[in-house]
């Protein structure tokens, strides 16, 4: 029993002592690598340098990676950092970005501690770099305050990062027809300028979805308003070849608010103004053509002042048609009163002629009335002459009758019309005293002059006549229970010689004289401005409808891209 453990303890040592000494060997070598680490690090700058100039060593920085076989494929991404301003008169965009670009170089492999080799920019002139360049950019700078803005990095496996810090003003085409309703897509488009696709391709690093990045607070837009952007790759051919074409597209809508307070708004109170002039008595001239004239001056001012904003294109846009319609409203106001002037002028016209036809028909008939009663008063004066006789009975008898219907005629007579007829019996007077034929001319004169008196004072001059002129001395006595009968007699054989005479007469006296027509009122509202006030304002409204609806309801945004 006891040698049999002997012999087990003795199997035992062997084993455990190798154990042991195998521990110790992995001890010690790690260590040892341990201590190298340290080491190294301790001896990083050299190594870098070292790295550095091996990498540098036999390479030729005009020729690109993998010259002779495949194609270069260059990866690219933006990020941009400040999206405007966009001009519409220059068609341009201007932006700020970082603009980055990854290629595999092979030379360019080294072996070291450290994944990234992080460089400055002067590493980027002795190693190759690709020739890109921005197709419809207009002007590009690099900045280099303080230093040039560039990124340089190297990867282990060859792999390259370079990125430069760019302001880019690049060309914009825009189509104004819907101007200021519209959207444009602006783009930018960058390719190789040497390196045909046999050679050097271009393909988006994170997918054609994100790698562009804008982020919110990037856009400085003050008439735009950024929604979006797309990319897409198309091959251009030229006579050196065919070269791929990067293009990213930038979504741009157009604010409103501006054109509304400076264009439109101004157009729409013009055109109301304009349209007030309807409500204005047509006789006031001076006000409405005011209206007119400074509402047209005003449309003129307001579609040269919209234009400053635009470039000089061949084309009408939604705002020139808006303008346009406008000017017609304002125009067309200042027609309609021109028409109004003219047509009222016209009636104005009228109504004078007419009124000098009445006129001329009214002394036409005052004439005619005139000599008839001067004829028939020449008649009666023939009649008293040829039946008087050697006493003047007769004519007392004619006197007294026709100043019995003087009186009776006078009780309704105005207080002027007797006074006129007073002086007319003493003018008759004087002319009778001093001729008899005078006394004729006279009362025809007065006859002519006043128609309508001329059988008032026949009668009151005969009654004066009869007063002032002595009675004859009677050849036979006057019997006074005779008087009465007499005087009946005489009226009876008067009435019978000059009956038909004096009711012409009287009628000619009872007629009134013709009344001329009145004058056409002068004022008053025309009926071309009555229609005007419902015509003008409904058709602006439903243009304005129309156009409103037309242009916001439909899409005018340009839609590029992929």
């Amino acid at each position: 029993m006891v040698s049999a453990k002997k012999e087990t303890v003795t199997a035992m040592c062997p084993a455990s002592i190798s154990t042991l000494l195998y521990l110790l060997c992995v001890t010690a070598c790690i260590k040892r690598i341990s201590g190298q680490l340290k080491k190294e690090d301790r001896l990083y700058p050299e190594n870098f340098t070292r790295i550095l100039d091996r990498l540098l060593d036999g390479y030729d920085n005009r020729l690109r990676p993998g010259f002779g076989g495949r194609e270069t494929e260059v990866k690219t991404d933006i990020y941009v950092t400040s999206f405007g301003p966009v001009s519409d008169v220059e068609m341009e965009y201007t932006m700020d970005v970082f603009f980055r670009q990854t290629w595999v170089d092979q030379r360019l492999k080294y072996e070291g501690p450290i994944e990234i080799l992080r460089l400055n920019n002067l590493m980027v002139t002795k190693v190759w770099t690709p020739d890109t360049f921005f197709r419809n950019g207009k002007r590009s700078v690099a900045h280099n305050m303080t230093a040039p803005n560039k990124l340089f990095r190297i990867m282990k496996n060859g792999t390259i990062l370079y990125t430069m810090r760019l302001t880019i003003s690049a060309e914009c085409p825009m189509k104004l027809v819907d101007f200021p309703m519209d959207g444009h897509s602006c783009p930018l488009k960058f390719g190789s300028y040497a390196y045909p696709k046999t050679e050097m391709i271009y393909t988006w690093t994170k997918g054609p979805k994100h790698s562009v990045e804008v982020p919110p607070e990037s856009s400085s837009l003050v008439q735009y308003d950024l929604i979006g952007q797309t990319v897409s790759s198309e091959t251009v051919k030229s006579i050196t070849g065919e070269y791929v074409v990067m293009t990213v597209y930038f979504h741009l809508k157009r604010k409103m608010g501006y054109f509304m307070i400076q264009t439109y708004i101004p157009c729409i109170m013009t055109v109301i103004l304009s349209q007030v002039s309807f409500w204005i008595n047509k006789e006031s001239v001076p006000a409405r053509t005011v209206f007119g004239i400074t509402t047209v001056l005003t449309m003129t001012t307001l579609s040269i002042s919209a234009r400053h904003s635009l470039p000089k294109v061949s084309y009408a846009t939604a705002m020139d048609w808006f303008i346009a319609v406008c000017f017609a409203f304002v125009f067309s106001a200042l027609i309609e009163f021109a028409a109004v002037n003219y047509f009222t002028n016209a009636q104005a016209e009228r109504a004078k002629k007419k009124q000098a036809k009445a006129a001329a028909a009214a002394a036409a008939a005052s004439a005619t009335k005139s000599s008839t009663s001067s004829s028939k008063g020449k008649d009666t004066e023939e009649v008293l002459q040829q039946n008087s006789d050697t006493n003047g009975n007769l004519r007392k008898r004619m006197n007294s009758t026709t100043q019995s219907q003087a009186d009776s005629k006078g009780s309704q007579r105005t207080e002027s019309s007797s006074k006129s007829a007073v002086a007319v019996s003493k003018q008759l007077q004087t002319s009778q005293l001093s001729s008899s034929s005078g006394g004729t001319s006279t009362s025809a004169s007065q006859s002519r002059l006043n128609p309508k008196s001329s059988s008032q004072s026949n009668a009151v001059a005969q009654a004066s006549t009869s007063k002032t002129t002595p009675p004859a001395p009677p050849s036979t006595p006057t019997v006074p229970g005779r008087s009465s009968g007499s005087t009946s007699t005489g009226s009876a054989s008067l009435h019978h010689l000059l009956g038909p005479k004096l009711e012409n007469i009287q009628k000619m006296d009872t007629k009134a004289p013709p009344s001329q027509p009145a004058a056409p009122a002068a004022g008053g509202t025309s009926k071309i401005d009555k229609y005007a006030r419902i015509l003008f304002p409904v058709s602006f409204g439903a243009f304005n409808m129309v156009y409103w609806v037309v242009y916001l309801s439909k899409d005018t945004m340009e839609t590029r891209g992929g």
